[in-house]
């Protein structure tokens, strides 16, 4: 884990919400207009991306090359940019496209400061809404139309007790499908859908439980640094690291985690 100081500290977290910022303005003009158009990056399923993507991405590399051009970068867009510090930014421009195109808003701009330890420090902003969710550094809150304040897990400690969330009701592959469903057996609620915005709920202490597969590094990155800052905990399926993505489990208390994960087979 690099030691970073304070006052770099200070700089991290300005440029983070000059970042997520220069994000809102890009992509808020392509949010619910007319005529919004998606390319597929997939030959086969759907993966899409929208000119909002890459104009709200290319907003935050430019900042990030004149700002802490020292600093790596990976984006979804873009791919990896290398940097000499030893910090990386991780970057999705609109965590949730999907919803972005189908004008619901959950999606959501993620971004976070990590290095090879995992995420430090990480954003979740949904610009139409007007909420920002950031932890790290000491840090957690959150701010939105209604004002803002400290962000704090539930204690929720029975599985029959929780609220869980997923984006896709198929989860993944058949045999993780099948593994997400004995945890959606028994908890008190599931819901699908959000995106980001579920891992930010679970930090806000409205949900407890947050199961996926198949995410990318940029897609938790900053889930990982807000919920922790809250006092949750995240995951893979085996109770490992979860910054590398793939499997991933976010819960509110360690009784809730341990209980997931025995039914996830973990």
């Amino acid at each position: 884990m690099i030691n970073i100081s304070t006052e770099d500290q200070q700089n991290i977290i300005e440029t983070a919400h000059t970042l997520a910022d220069a994000a809102r303005r890009a992509v808020l003009p392509y949010f619910r207009s007319p005529g919004l158009r998606s390319d597929n990056k997939l030959s086969q399923g759907f993966d899409p991306v929208t000119a909002a993507d890459r104009a709200a991405e290319t907003e935050m590399r430019e900042i990030l090359k004149r700002d802490r051009p020292e600093d790596a970068v990976l984006g979804e867009e873009f791919g990896a940019r290398a940097g000499s510090s030893g910090l990386t930014w991780v970057l999705d421009p609109i965590d949730g496209t999907r919803g972005f195109i189908s004008g619901t808003p959950t999606w959501g701009v993620l971004i976070a400061l990590s290095d090879v330890s995992g995420p430090r420090y990480g954003l979740i902003d949904q610009p139409y809404i007007g909420e920002r969710f950031e932890g790290g550094f000491g840090r957690a809150l959150y701010t939105g139309p209604q004002g803002g304040g400290a962000l704090a897990v539930r204690d929720t400690v029975q599985l029959d007790e929780a609220v869980l969330f997923t984006t896709f009701p198929e989860v993944g592959t058949a045999e993780e499908g099948a593994a997400f469903r004995r945890v959606s057996e028994q908890v008190k609620l599931t819901r699908y859908g959000m995106d980001c915005y579920a891992y930010a709920l679970l930090a806000a202490g409205q949900v407890d439980l947050v199961i996926e597969a198949g995410l990318n590094p940029y897609d938790i990155h900053a889930p990982i640094a807000v919920i922790e800052a809250a006092g949750g905990i995240v995951t893979d399926w085996q109770g490992g690291a979860a910054h590398p993505g793939g499997r991933i489990i976010a819960a509110a208390t360690p009784a809730l985690h341990a209980q997931a994960l025995a039914l996830l087979g973990g």
